[in-house]
């Protein structure tokens, strides 16, 4: 059996983490069975897998589980390295596209998925803000530049291309126009939807919408 028929991809369509492993694998031409995963009733497979955080994506390569999603980016790059590179192979340039990887995590995402959950006041101010501030500093790092890391897509803008399917709710929830604030990064998230391994994997943008306004309605934010 051909290595490719031994991925699984355990997942669901709105997961932007999901999308990250999605675009990796159609980068590198990695044929895989997809798992849609229903997160108000986890299958066990997915609980076995991923005992710990009990969340999807995971990758499931020759039976062995990986989990969390730029580890999974990387773990692609590596069991897959006949393809085109997705990290690069300069040391510095690796430890700088792990950097704005990690910084899109724990700074962007951050505050993205918080402030459409939030009512008008204070908190979702302070919110917004620090949204704002941090997608000013990702469009420093871009710059002039085509892609994160050059001229080449890569590492980067696999981890932060999922998000621009959220830019839609952002104008539509009047948080910020991605559009009108940073150009270049709306026009870098048009760039990447030319790619065939980024369009094939994005969400619809406004299916994205119809779920947060649901869920905004759960939370009583509308």
């Amino acid at each position: 059996m051909s290595e490719e028929k031994e991925v699984k991809l355990l997942d669901n369509w709105a997961s932007a983490f999901g999308v990250r492993t999605r675009i990796a694998l159609a980068e590198k031409g990695v044929e895989y069975e997809y798992k849609e995963e229903n997160l108000s009733d986890k299958s066990e497979l997915l609980l076995k897998s991923n005992p710990v955080h009990k969340k999807i994506p995971v990758l499931i390569h020759h039976d062995k589980p990986i989990c969390e999603s730029l580890i999974i980016v990387q773990y692609i790059d590596e069991a897959f390295p006949s393809k085109t590179p997705i990290l690069p192979s300069d040391p510095y340039a690796r430890a700088i596209a792990l950097f704005w990887a990690d910084f899109i995590d724990k700074k962007f995402y951050q505050y993205a998925i918080r402030v459409w959950r939030l009512k008008k006041g204070e908190e979702l101010e302070e919110t917004k803000k620090e949204l704002v501030e941090n997608l000013r500093t990702l469009e420093a790092e871009l710059g002039e530049k085509k892609y994160f890391g050059g001229e080449d897509f890569g590492f980067v803008d696999i981890a932060f291309v999922p998000f621009t399917s959220w830019f839609y709710s952002f104008q539509a929830f009047d948080l910020l126009s991605v559009e009108e604030e940073f150009p270049k990064l709306a026009a870098w998230g048009k760039r990447c939807l030319e790619r065939k391994s980024v369009a094939k994997s994005l969400p619809e943008p406004k299916k994205v919408y119809e779920l947060f306004t649901a869920r905004r309605k759960e939370l009583g934010v509308e």
